[in-house]
């Protein structure tokens, strides 16, 4: 996710690579952001933190308690700090960081890296209005924002976090549908994927139900109401459900541990 981020910044000229700190355990990854990017790199985390004004924690909840751990001694009061982290809560991040007061929770999506993503932000209580809007535009610099409120934020990690994974799933499958029946792979590839890519689209600008939408191309007796029927009888509808369920759960159990 930080180098989804880094990429959509640096893409949409919102930041200069000379501006842009990153910091990672592995020497391989070092070099290749700093490589692809231009960025500066490092292998301490407190480097990266310290005097930056804004500070952004995009590692994994699980090893978060011990970053944050790490960073207090350099994280300052005027500092503004976004956590992507999936599950892991304003509150819990304050506790290790008791110094800095400007907290914001995010959760983007990988579609970042092309400006295509999608960031749910919440605030904690009594940000100033120059927080909100700084927050905002960093992440609007790769995407769309919404904002919503903390209690809703493992949702969000659960539907548009892993939502592309899960889109690209079916993509796949779309494809290897296609490849079946005879297509060429590239062929069906391309014929899956802006097929999708359109149809979201269409929901994006006409406002239209997704459900009014799909009324439109299945027409009696025709070819798309029998590839429905054999989509309700795979449940595909509950499995997507499913998922989103599965994910948001387990980013609550991450935010307990």
């Amino acid at each position: 996710m930080a180098e989804a981020l880094i990429a959509g910044l640096l893409h949409a000229g919102k930041a200069e690579p000379a501006h842009i700190t990153a910091s990672d355990v592995l020497p391989a990854r070092l070099d290749l952001l700093k490589r692809t990017y231009g960025i500066r790199t490092t292998s301490v985390n407190r480097d990266a933190a310290r005097g930056a004004e804004l500070v952004v924690l995009a590692v994994e909840p699980q090893v978060l308690d011990e970053v944050l751990t790490d960073l207090a001694p350099v994280l300052m009061p005027p500092q503004l700090l976004l956590s992507v982290a999936a599950g892991y809560p304003i509150e819990r991040v304050s506790r290790y960081v008791p110094a800095v007061t400007r907290i914001v929770r995010a959760m983007p999506n990988t579609p970042s890296t092309i400006r295509e993503g999608i960031t749910a932000v919440a605030y904690r209580a009594g940000l100033s209005e120059t927080d909100v809007q700084m927050s905002r535009e960093f992440f609007e610099s790769v995407g769309k924002v919404v904002v919503v409120e903390e209690r809703l934020m493992d949702v969000v990690t659960g539907l548009s976090g892993g939502g592309p994974a899960y889109v690209c799933l079916i993509i796949e499958a779309l494809a290897d549908g296609g490849v079946k029946m005879g297509l060429p792979r590239p062929i069906a590839q391309t014929l899956a994927a802006q097929t999708v890519a359109g149809a979201a689209r269409m929901v994006l600008e006409t406002k239209d139900h997704p459900a009014e939408l799909k009324d439109r191309v299945a027409s009696p007796g025709g070819t798309t109401i029998a590839g429905l029927h054999a989509l309700e009888e795979g449940r595909v509808r509950a499995a997507l459900l499913s998922a989103v369920e599965a994910a948001t759960a387990r980013a609550r159990e991450l935010g307990q541990t």
